[in-house]
């Protein structure tokens, strides 16, 4: 779609957003002479299915812009779900490879990433288990199938848009328990039987989708029963000691560029002071100029 196009769209959008809904044409649709465009672009809009008809008599026709017209000025594009729709999310082998143990929880995200029908997956437990590095790892296969949210700052047009344009095959939403009362909504909709429904009024959506939806959150609790019901829930356990070390040394080396030598003497200094891998990236990043152990003094709490 052009420019242009995209330019008549939110130009009809604006004006419709402001229309009174007591009025004439806010009951039954605007007319082109409301929106000041050419009634043969109208009737080229509607034969692409970016307007529909929501009135017809001998003196008046009223219209309303499409839920595909909504969903494209979200970008200000052709939504590039048309195009990935019938695309499958190809998952190799080796997807986990970089997380040490949890074997159950990869057997179980690769068998939901892989099945004919959607299986919902949350993973849950305390800090610094991994959960988000299972998501990372999603994301990167995914590519573009795959849609990553932080619970905390979804952006301001929501999930309903954001999955109405894109129709993601997976969404990855981390901090689940910090997801707002309206995106909650979106996704107990999604996730329940594969379509977006929203009813408000100018802003109606009912879109079916197929999207598996992985999440993670520290505290289940905060999550209402209604949505803990939809996932497959897998809390994870803290590591071992030698797990611990065996992660801290794969996470410097391969995600920091950290020597060898490097990672194993931060992950035996930590050894026994923390379980948290972000404490070994932190200190990975002060050793540089720190030193090993002075940065694990001034960085790990209670040394």
């Amino acid at each position: 779609m052009k420019e242009t196009d995209i330019k008549l769209l939110k130009h009809i959008a604006e004006i419709e957003d402001g229309i009174d809904p007591e009025s004439l044409a806010g009951k039954l649709g605007w007319r082109s002479r409301d929106v000041g465009v050419w009634p043969g672009t109208i009737h080229k809009l509607f034969m692409e299915g970016l307007v529909e008809d929501t009135y017809e008599s001998n003196s008046y026709h009223g219209y309303r812009l499409s839920q595909k017209a909504r969903a494209m000025l979200i970008t200000g594009a052709p939504a590039y779900a048309e195009a990935s729709r019938e695309r499958k999310v190809e998952v190799p082998d080796d997807i986990f490879e970089d997380i040490i143990g949890h074997e159950e929880v990869k057997e179980l995200l690769k068998a939901c990433l892989l099945a004919d029908k959607v299986v919902h997956v949350l993973l849950t437990g305390p800090p610094a288990l991994a959960k988000t590095l299972f998501l990372w790892d999603i994301e990167r296969i995914g590519g573009e199938l795959a849609v990553w949210l932080v619970g905390s700052a979804i952006s301001k047009a929501g999930l309903w848009d954001l999955v109405a344009q894109r129709q993601p095959k997976v969404l990855l939403v981390d901090e689940l328990g910090k997801v707002n009362a309206a995106d909650t909504a979106a996704l107990l909709s999604i996730m329940e039987g594969g379509r977006l429904v929203r009813a408000k009024k100018g802003r109606e959506l009912d879109v079916k989708v197929e999207v598996r939806v992985v999440a993670a959150t520290n505290i289940e609790s905060r999550l209402s029963p209604e949505l803990r019901s939809r996932f497959a829930i897998r809390r994870l356990s803290l590591y071992g000691r030698d797990e611990f070390r065996t992660v801290v040394r794969g996470v410097l080396v391969r995600r920091e560029g950290i020597s060898e030598e490097m990672a194993q003497e931060i992950a035996d200094r930590l050894d026994g002071q923390s379980q948290d891998v972000r404490d070994a990236v932190r200190v990975a990043r002060l050793a540089p100029s720190l030193g090993v152990l002075r940065a694990i003094e001034l960085l790990v709490p209670g040394e």
